[in-house]
């Protein structure tokens, strides 16, 4: 049997490319950890996870103290079972934010490792649905944006090739909101989506209030209207609200996304494969909301996502937000305002080492003599 041997983990930080506010809140910095596995037959493989500002080390100390001493040994094929025992291993900390992102960076790296083995690139390896999905840009958009700003972003975005882009919304005044949106429509016409998202930043009324200005812009989906740890809100905007809303990207584990569809409380589902714990439990959130008859656009993390785009049917749009660019060698692939998946063994990411190597905030090891 093949065994994981070595576990290494860093974190690099990477500043935003642009100034990015919302509406409770500044991306500061992207706090990347890598972990990458290394095996009994030679085979490797790395997954990553990230914060935007706080947190990063936490997930460092949880994954170097606590899980990757008990990767050793284990059998990289399976990742089920590994998921599963380090997920009740920290049974006291789940569900919640550090520990999801700490076991997505393990468990991306098994698929990573796995498909490798196998030849395969992970979407196909997880399914193999289509091979490209549309793109909206959320590389502009930002609340502190003027009206101006925003409309010439936008423009920018279409004449890339995008068929969306992401405005953010929660300005003091509802009318704010609408002049800064009805300026985006109608420079860009009617045949180029807009999302909107609010970061949780509204309330159960306000939404409904919101939601109902928003009608004649004919919005994409409303994101993240109100806190994500309050179902019965959503279900109540959900009823009441002319325009889609998404949720997905402040939740930690599919059980929480079940909830939600259950109780006909949101109309798209953003799953994170970093904040929901990997791309085993992401498979599980993407294939529960297709029997529900409900799509899935993931938040974030193009550089992964664009692969379980590809892998899953109910996957309709990509987020494009770059971020990855120093640390890897070749960027996402787009033709025509779709991403491309990557034929490449493994998840499709060109890690260049020098880089991070170069630019890594922190290195720690755990291996056969440490974990004895």
């Amino acid at each position: 049997m093949t065994t994981i041997d070595t576990v290494d983990i860093r974190q690099v930080d990477l500043q935003p490319k642009v100034k990015r506010t919302d509406a409770i809140q500044s991306f500061v910095v992207q706090e990347t950890v890598l972990v990458t596995l290394h095996c009994s037959d030679g085979s490797v493989g790395t997954g990553y996870t990230y914060t935007i500002g706080t947190g990063g080390s936490s997930i460092v100390a949880l994954l170097h103290d606590h899980l990757a001493p008990l990767l050793i040994g284990r059998d990289p094929a399976a990742y089920e079972a590994i998921w599963r025992d380090l997920f009740f291993h920290t049974h006291a900390t789940a569900v919640g934010a550090i520990t999801s992102l700490a076991l997505a960076a393990i468990d991306t790296a098994l698929w990573d490792r796995n498909t490798r083995v196998a030849n395969l690139p992970l979407w196909v390896a997880a399914g193999g649905s289509k091979p490209r999905t549309r793109t909206y840009s959320t590389e502009g958009g930002w609340l502190h944006l003027s009206e101006a700003e925003l409309v010439d972003q936008t423009l920018q975005a279409r004449a890339a090739g995008f068929h969306g882009a992401k405005i953010k919304v929660g300005r003091p005044h509802l009318a704010e909101d609408t002049r800064r949106l009805t300026a985006v429509r109608d420079a860009m016409g009617d045949d180029f989506e807009i999302m909107v998202d609010a970061n949780q930043g509204f309330t159960l009324s306000e939404a409904i209030r919101r939601a109902h200005a928003f009608e004649p812009l004919r919005l994409a989906w409303l994101e993240e209207p109100m806190p994500a740890e309050n179902i019965a809100a959503h279900q109540r905007l959900c009823a009441a609200s002319p325009v889609p809303i998404a949720v997905g990207e402040s939740m930690y584990h599919p059980a929480q996304f079940a909830e939600y569809l259950k109780a006909d409380a949101c109309s798209i589902v953003q799953a994170d494969v970093a904040r929901v714990g990997g791309i085993t439990p992401w498979l599980k959130v993407a294939h529960l909301a297709e029997t529900m008859n409900v799509s899935i656009c993931p938040h974030f993390l193009m550089e992964l996502h664009v692969s379980l785009c590809a892998a899953v049917p109910n996957a309709t749009w990509l987020e494009y937000i770059p971020q990855l660019d120093a640390l890897t060698g070749k960027q996402v692939q787009i033709e025509h305002g779709y991403a491309v998946a990557p034929m490449e063994p493994g998840i499709g990411i060109d890690w260049d080492w020098d880089a991070i190597d170069a630019t890594q905030r922190m290195h720690v090891c755990v291996d056969t003599r440490a974990a004895a």
